[in-house]
Formats: structure tokens, sequence, C-alpha cells
């Protein structure tokens, strides 16, 4: 058994890897979309739409998960819909612990993306503008470029919060071997389990040093990204 993991071992290992990075890359465009228009847009229901954003955070996951099961169930009216129409099942599925990953992570990574376009100079905006620029086209070549790291941090914080994720996805998914149980999970499990204390520990260091390379990882990259912008012309 290499590093003294065993099978189910690994197996809740690649899933969580694989549930953080699906609910990561897949919710970064929409929190992109929202971090841009809490940002720069002015409306009415501004403040209604930021504390639905933040909502998760301050909710017990338990609540979460039980929210999305009402409303992602077989017999929920989204996940009774995505069944008939697509023959998409997200209870008790891997997806579906993604999809809890990714409301649980969401505001964080919308916030961290706000922060940083809010910190992108309107006036560079503008003058792409006075050069022709279509809005769309500024956004792309300035906005985006010089947020990229609070976009990256976003993200990170996003995948972070996914990986350590378990109240609502114990709720929303259960803990099915091989199918939906992570490591948290698999750490929960090995803890009510008659000695399983020797698991709950290997899988608790596994924990720490996937957190630590990521974290390694990010602010790697973080300098790459603020060097590359400061390197543009």
């Amino acid at each position: 058994m290499l590093l003294g993991l065993t099978p189910d071992d690994w197996t809740a290992l690649r899933l969580s890897l694989k549930v953080a990075a699906v609910a990561t890359l897949a919710s970064l465009p929409l929190a992109i979309a929202v971090a841009t228009v809490l940002a720069r847009g002015r409306f009415w229901g501004k403040t209604a739409l930021d504390a639905l954003v933040h909502l998760p955070l301050v909710m017990p996951p338990v609540v979460t998960g039980y929210l999305l099961l009402l409303a992602f169930g077989r017999r929920g009216p989204v996940g009774a819909w995505l069944e008939s129409t697509f023959g998409l099942v997200l209870s008790f599925r891997w997806t579906g612990a993604a999809l809890a990953c990714a409301v649980m992570g969401f505001p964080l990574m919308v916030r961290a993306i706000r922060l940083s376009i809010e910190a992108v100079d309107p006036r560079l905006v503008a003058a792409s503008a006075t050069l022709g620029a279509r809005p769309a086209w500024s956004f792309a070549t300035v906005t985006l470029p010089l947020a990229a790291p609070g976009i990256l941090a976003g993200a990170i914080l996003c995948f972070a919060k996914a990986l350590g994720e378990f109240g609502a996805t114990i709720t929303f998914v259960s803990s099915i071997p091989g199918e939906t149980r992570t490591l948290p999970s698999a750490i929960y499990a090995a803890t009510q389990t008659p000695g399983g204390d020797a698991t709950a520990m290997r899988l608790t260091l596994v924990a720490i040093a996937v957190s630590v390379l990521a974290l390694v990882a990010s602010e790697w990259l973080a300098r790459r990204v603020r060097r590359g912008i400061g390197a543009a012309p």
C-alpha cells in the first residue's frame, strides 16, 4: 500500500480532488459574472443579491444540504426536471457532491473576485473605451487581466472549501463508498467505526498534506500571475 494508504483511502482522495476541481471550474464563470455585477452594477436589489450570495456562509451547512435535497433531489422540482429532461441525477451522486461544494465555496470565490475587480482603476477601462473598445472587449482585455490575482485567489479558496466540505455534502448525497465518500466523510465514518482511529488519523494527515500543497501551489501561481501583470507592456 503506497504511503500506507488503502485502496479505499485512494478512492476517497481521488474523489475529493475530482469533486473540488469540478465545483471550482463549474462555478468560476458564474462567480466572475456575479462579482462583476456586484462590483460595477448600480441597480435595485443589489443588497438582496449580495445577501443571497453570502447566505451559505452564515447558514448551517446541514441546512444548505437539506435545501439542495429539496430542490435537486429526485422528487424536487429542479431535480425531477433534470432527470426527465437530461437523465441527470444529482442526489446521492458525486455530481451532487460537486454541486454542494460549489454552493458552499461560491461566496468565498465571489468575494475575492469582487474585491479584485473593485481595485481595478475605472479610468483604465474608460481609456480603452475612448480608443474604440466595446465594453465586453474592455472587460476581457483590461479588467480580467488586472483582476487575475483575485480570480486565482477566489478559485483557490473555493477549491480549499470544497476539499473540506462535509455538512452540506453528507446531507445532500450521503456517504456512499466509491461514489460520494470524500475525505471528510471518510474521516467521519472512520471515527464512528470501532478501531477506526488509525484510519481516521491517516486520512487526517492526507487531508493536511493536500491542503498544504494547495496553499503552496496557489502562492506560486499568484506570484507568477503578478509577475506576468507587472511585465506586461
